[in-house]
């Protein structure tokens, strides 16, 4: 199965479709898209814990657009670093930063820049000192060398060219004994190159 995307790919433009579609999420959640959001979705059809999920503001959740529920792959500890790679408006970043803590830290890194704004506002109105949010994509993490206890990413990977360059860059990023708590969409058969240069299909 491939993990790359064609070489003729126009993959300056993939990302400004990408990130242009995620604006129109952070900035009109309610607006007409191709995958469901929302706090309903996540606590009903994802299983987020419903009290973690009702403690962030409802405008930040609103934009959440997750595929999956990373944190119930394992506990996050507190204390711990969590790198959220794709942090979006900050659900899953904001929810990790509380089980981390003010020991721990809580880092984002998304590439649409009102999706930052809003992960970033809502941490200082929850008074999260520890949490930071990057601009930065999966393929160039702006992270340190074996400085991460947990990556989560959740519905990120698959809007990726390069996949073994992103887990490159988890596996770079990562301390010894660090754990990646993935949750994607994926296909099972092999997509024509054709399909998988066509870039409206990318970004649905």
């Amino acid at each position: 199965m491939s993990i790359a995307c064609p070489v003729d790919l126009d993959t300056l433009r993939l990302r400004a479709e990408v990130s242009r579609m995620y604006a129109r999420v952070a900035e009109q959640p309610d607006g007409e898209f191709h995958f469901h959001r929302g706090a309903v979705f996540a606590v009903e059809w994802l299983g987020y814990d419903a009290r973690e999920v009702q403690a962030l503001p409802p405008v930040t959740v609103a934009s959440f657009a997750g595929v999956a529920n990373p944190h119930a792959a394992a506990p996050t500890r507190p204390g711990e670093t969590v790198l959220d790679i794709g942090s979006g408006a900050g659900t899953d970043l904001l929810i990790a930063a509380r089980r981390v803590g003010p020991a721990g830290r809580a880092i984002g890194v998304d590439m649409t820049q009102a999706m930052i704004e809003r992960a970033r506002a809502t941490a200082r109105a929850l008074g999260l000192d520890h949490v930071e949010v990057r601009e930065g994509d999966a393929e160039h993490l702006p992270v340190e060398d074996k400085s991460v206890d947990v990556v989560i990413s959740n519905g990120v990977l698959n809007l990726v060219p390069d996949k073994l360059q992103a887990f490159r860059e988890v596996a770079r990023v990562l301390k010894p004994g660090g754990r990646l708590q993935l949750g994607d969409v994926y296909l099972d058969v092999e997509l024509s190159a054709k399909a998988r240069g066509d870039i409206d299909l990318w970004t649905g």
